[in-house]
């Protein structure tokens, strides 16, 4: 998965809007994906977690 958002942001940064603005604002909103992306995965996991506990009852 890191793999992959480190590759789409380099396509980013060579092709696309990304290469228009300066490069502080490109790692700012990389960050702001990141952190998005975590916050996704971890809320995701606890759900998986949680329905997975109530299921073995």
């Amino acid at each position: 998965m890191l793999f992959l958002v480190l590759a789409v942001f380099l396509f980013g940064v060579l092709l696309g809007t990304a290469g228009h603005v300066p490069a502080a604002v490109t790692v700012v909103a990389g960050i702001a994906i990141a952190a998005w992306l975590a916050v996704f995965f971890v809320r995701e996991r606890r759900k998986a977690t949680t329905s997975s506990k109530g299921a073995h009852r």
